[in-house]
């Protein structure tokens, strides 16, 4: 396959060089500093799980000139899906998948209205790293994905995908409820970003102390209500299922938005505690411990340090 990695950070950077390295033909569109130590000296993957690695990619700062590819993964934080989206038309054919691996729930809607019906893809991926310097990925655990058509159907580029990642040894799945799927990281992903960054503070602390537990899973409880008035199938177990997942992740775990949020960067919180509280708002479901998390965390959006 002819793949485009747009986004080439840390979930970009780490699929693409998995996929790269077993000889699929990757283009890694970049910018700054990050594209030219890519350009330079190759993308590193240091991973506390698979060791270090580095591989020779082709990098872009713009895909004029590009032909048209088979699969986009679009890693791009959430705020910048629109712009990204209407950056890559120019290498879209008719058949051209574009997988999104962001957070959020709402992306993939954006990117078919911005290159039309039927080119996003769903994904989730359930793994935690960082760009710990121009060319360098820092991978600290996890690595799996379940991507899916959001119609549910099977359509050949999906299963080339799979069949790429499979043989690249990435654990994969494809999915034919990848709504759901969304929505159960959607749910997770938003209980921990909001209390590790709220209480700047890794899960392991979170669990020691009875009322912060408690807000996580109030937070989980919430989201899965506003969930399940949108009309997605979450089964009645969602909630136990996903709290007994964040009782078994390391203690050191944060997120990526805790991450963000110390480093000074702008925060995903829209696409994140504010989707739910506007969607919420809208179908009468109440969610003031989301509301709260928001509310906190909305002066540092932008990248203020408060």
């Amino acid at each position: 396959m002819r793949i485009l990695v747009v986004g080439a950070g840390a979930v970009g950077g780490y699929f693409g060089a998995r996929l790269a390295r077993i000889g699929e033909t990757v283009v890694f569109l970049a910018r700054g500093e990050h594209l030219a130590a890519i350009r330079r000296d190759g993308l590193r993957v240091r991973s506390t799980i698979e060791g270090d690695s580095v591989v020779k990619v082709e990098a872009v700062d713009s895909v004029a000139g590009l032909a048209p590819v088979d699969m986009v993964l679009f890693c791009v934080k959430s705020f910048d899906t629109d712009a990204a989206a209407a950056a890559i038309r120019p290498v879209i054919g008719p058949d051209t998948g574009v997988l999104s691996l962001q957070n959020g729930v709402d992306n993939e809607a954006r990117i078919d209205a911005a290159l039309g019906a039927g080119h996003a893809l769903g994904g989730a991926a359930y793994i935690f790293a960082i760009i710990e310097a121009p060319g360098v990925i820092a991978h600290r655990f996890g690595g799996r994905i379940v991507f899916g058509e959001l119609d549910g159907a099977t359509r050949p580029r999906a299963e080339r995908l799979r069949e790429a990642f499979a043989r690249a040894a990435v654990p994969v799945e494809l999915s034919p409820q990848i709504t759901r799927v969304l929505w159960e990281k959607y749910l997770m992903i938003s209980a921990q970003a909001g209390m590790t960054a709220l209480t700047r503070s890794p899960i392991g602390v979170l669990r020691e102390i009875p009322e912060s537990w408690r807000m996580y899973r109030t937070i989980v409880e919430e989201m899965a209500a506003v969930g399940r008035a949108a009309g997605v199938p979450l089964g009645d177990g969602a909630v136990e299922a996903i709290m007994t997942a964040a009782a078994e992740l390391d203690p050191k775990a944060v997120s990526s938005l805790h991450h963000d949020l110390l480093s000074g960067r702008r925060l995903e919180l829209e696409a994140l505690h504010g989707h739910a509280c506007r969607l919420g708002q809208r179908l009468g479901v109440p969610v003031p411990t989301v509301s709260a998390v928001y509310a906190a965390l909305k002066p540092h959006a932008d990248g203020r340090r408060g």
